[in-house]
């Protein structure tokens, strides 16, 4: 019997269709193209046990011809009504209290904030179904696919509630401990990266902090490089975001890690072009080519999904283009061949990287015409990416181009 009115919701919408449990997990199946629901799930869900994430409730959605919208918006009431009665109860137990961050006790249920929930999960460890923790693990992985693409206020909320999916799962873990540590670790620092984005760094540093923790637990070194080479993004200058890449690139050294490797030598090459230091940039981006070739980015650590072709491409060509080097026109005419006609979502980033290094690089009608595109694809698919790509490229264009500088001010605003 239903617990909760977004459960009932849920049973009502299949009863509806006429199906049973297990033909409304093959229906939601069917629309996601992945056998990952199952009949226990939607029993759960039913039951008021679970509620789905928002990628999930679209899939529910469309099978059962509603607007995603909508069940989102109920299922987030949901969740709001979980939260009063959390409290609820905790004060009705007068739960004593910790932070992560300060060092004092608290539950994981009691913890304000979503890295002092993760922080607390951590320690714990009792069994949880195999097919849901690797559902888990797979949401953490589209999650680090769609950074790319979307706004990192878009992307906040969903990363946020992936995070306390994974924390109220953890504590049920049991031979699935380890990888969920791990997915929790890579979700936290995702969430870092949109709170950074967002301008709230103090959030940031919470949600690096318990990454590096959660590498700790797991013993798994990729996540602390994950965790510094996010950090180096709001680092002071140039020389003190290498030399946490620097730190990163230990991280990641050995098998199963050349993805990440290609990505963090590429970043400190990206930072050391800006400082001025061209001879360790270039160095540090054939280190980056070097692992790439070795790299398979959709089979190694979950995170390292977004460490695409495009994304080696966008960084060599920023690396290119700050230092005017002659490798930047073979490396542009190689990104435009890959990009093709019809532009993936990634590509806006990288039609922004473009436009700037061609810009740099004194090849300034070119750099315009690229500029053009990257505007039309910004205001098409706006990203936080985009946008601070949009403001490099404005920063750049010759004073005849004023009114595309100023439109592209106004998108990175």
């Amino acid at each position: 019997m239903a617990t909760d009115e977004f459960a009932e919701l849920l049973l009502r919408l299949r009863k509806r269709t006429g199906r049973t449990q297990e033909q409304q997990a093959d229906a939601i199946n069917a629309v996601s193209g992945r056998e990952t629901m199952t009949r226990r799930e939607i029993n759960r869900y039913e039951h008021g046990e679970n509620i789905p994430t928002n990628h999930t409730l679209a899939h529910i959605a469309v099978a059962c011809g509603l607007p995603p919208e909508h069940l989102q918006r109920e299922a987030a009431a949901a969740r709001a009504r979980r939260r009063k009665a959390r409290r609820e109860e905790e004060d009705q137990d007068d739960v004593k209290r910790r932070t992560l961050l300060g060092g004092a006790f608290v539950g994981a249920a009691a913890a304000a904030e979503p890295w002092e929930r993760l922080a607390h999960a951590i320690s714990k460890g009792r069994k949880i179904d195999s097919d849901a923790a690797d559902t888990l693990v797979d949401r953490a992985c589209f999650l680090h696919m769609s950074e790319g693409h979307r706004t990192a206020q878009d992307l906040q909320s969903e990363v946020e509630a992936h995070l306390d999916a994974i924390t109220a799962a953890l504590p049920r873990a049991g031979e699935n401990e380890r990888k969920l540590t791990i997915a929790a670790g890579e979700t936290a620092a995702l969430a870092g990266w949109a709170a950074w984005d967002l301008g709230d760094h103090p959030r940031a540093h919470a949600y690096y902090k318990v990454t590096m923790e959660c590498a700790e637990a797991a013993g798994h070194p990729p996540l602390r490089a994950l965790a510094l080479a996010y950090a180096s993004y709001g680092a002071a200058t140039p020389e003190k975001a290498a030399e946490l890449l620097a730190q990163a690139a230990k991280e990641v050294r050995g098998p199963g890690n050349a993805s990440a490797a290609a990505w963090i030598y590429g970043r400190l090459a990206e930072e050391a072009a800006s400082a001025g230091d061209g001879t360790n940039a270039l160095r540090a981006m054939d280190h980056a080519r070097f692992a790439y070739d070795f790299a398979d980015h959709t089979a190694e650590q979950a995170w390292v999904r977004f460490v695409t072709p495009y994304r080696i491409d966008s960084l060599a060509l920023s690396v290119y283009g700050q230092l005017g080097r002659p490798e930047l026109t073979e490396t542009a005419d190689h990104t435009v061949d890959r990009l093709g006609r019809e532009l993936p979502e990634a590509g806006v980033v990288v039609l922004g990287d473009l436009a700037s290094a061609l810009l740099r690089g004194g090849d300034v009608d070119q750099g315009v015409y690229v500029s053009r595109q990257f505007a039309a694809a910004s205001d098409a698919r706006p990203t936080t990416m985009g946008r601070a790509r949009a403001r490099a490229v404005a920063a750049q264009l010759p004073a005849s181009e004023r009114e595309l500088a100023r439109h592209l001010q106004q998108f990175a605003a």
